[in-house]
């Protein structure tokens, strides 16, 4: 389970006494305990230093999961500047999806048998035709009229605008920034401490984000210190599950909201495809998502998405959601 982002802490008041020579000391001042507690030397995400991070363009990440938290790396970047990571060494360790991929390549084959059939069966025809018009000392050949030199005109138009349209869409998805993380054959790197990440950056280990024009420098610069991960970079996807289950009038939006963010992430990155098909537009979850985005602005907008919220069907939400964390932790390389 993943530690909550702020831990109260309750102190017992106790009468005044006179402190033993073993005791800790109290300040003159405010009486307060001399002895600092080292949790809260550690700084915040907004106390420490964001300079290389916001400079490198990459931030730590923390993710909360059934089996633990862990610390990883993220960045965003133009789809054309990424290479996808490579999951055929994953697949092959999945025997369900090994076992599909077998099935889906055997109905490949079948219809390249049927396809390769008929493409004889047209040359077949044509040279038949090609003989028959030989015998008969006739050309079917003729100049194309007026007319058809419109169409084809018309038709040669059509494909350039169609091309056209193609390398605009082409061009506009290049160009959309798709998130990238620290990551190696299809396995999302996860580390328990921020010393093993730093140990990993510097370590020179193969990785997806050594694609990165700024990674040689991140690996010179990065301290364990500057492992600190802004709130909103702090996921708890072990707890996203059981809120769902408690019903809707315990639904934690901010939960529901920033799992499905870094969900999507997760799911692109690592080329889960199924995962991206369950949050996709349409989908229940969907559904949920923009219920849940619509409560949290308030408004009008806020009460249209209380009732929404109310149709959505907490067992079917859990459920799902049990899926997706489930096929995220499948692809987790934990690493102390």
């Amino acid at each position: 389970m993943g530690s909550p982002k702020h831990t109260e802490v309750s102190v017992a008041r106790q009468s005044p006494q006179r402190p033993d020579a073993d005791e800790p000391e109290l300040d003159e001042t405010d009486g307060t305990l001399e002895e600092i507690d080292e949790d809260a030397e550690r700084p915040s995400a907004r106390e420490a230093d964001r300079a290389l991070w916001d400079e490198l363009r990459i931030d730590p990440v923390e993710i909360a999961l059934p089996a633990g938290t862990g610390f990883t790396l993220r960045a965003y970047r133009p789809a054309r500047e990424l290479t996808p990571t490579d999951v055929a060494e994953r697949d092959q360790d999945d025997p369900f999806l090994a076992r599909r991929q077998a099935v889906e390549t055997d109905v490949e084959d079948d219809d390249e048998v049927v396809i390769l059939d008929e493409e004889l069966a047209a040359e077949f025809a044509e040279a038949e035709a090609e003989e028959a018009e030989e015998a008969d000392g006739k050309s079917r050949r003729r100049k194309p009229t007026a007319d058809a030199a419109d169409a084809d005109t018309a038709d040669a138009d059509a494909d350039a605008t169609e091309e056209s349209d193609a390398d605009d869409a082409e061009d506009e998805a290049g160009d959309e920034e798709v998130p990238l993380f620290l990551s190696h054959r299809g396995k999302l790197l996860l580390f328990k401490t921020p010393e093993s990440l730093v140990s990993f950056v510097r370590s020179g280990a193969p990785n997806d984000m050594s694609q990165l024009d700024s990674w040689n420098e991140l690996s010179e610069r990065v301290e364990p210190a500057d492992i600190v991960p802004l709130d909103e970079d702090t996921y708890e996807l072990d707890l996203v599950v059981e809120n769902l289950r408690g019903g809707h009038d315990t639904w934690d939006s901010t939960l529901l909201i920033e799992a499905g963010e870094v969900a999507r992430d997760i799911a692109y990155a690592l080329r889960l495809p199924a995962v991206l098909d369950m949050l996709s537009a349409g989908s229940s979850l969907d559904d949920l998502d923009e219920a849940l985005r619509a409560t949290a602005n308030g408004g009008i907008g806020g009460f249209l998405g209380r009732r929404r919220l109310k149709k959505i069907g907490a067992q079917t939400a859990s459920l799902g959601w049990r899926t997706i964390v489930g096929k995220i932790s499948a692809v987790v390389d934990w690493r102390d």
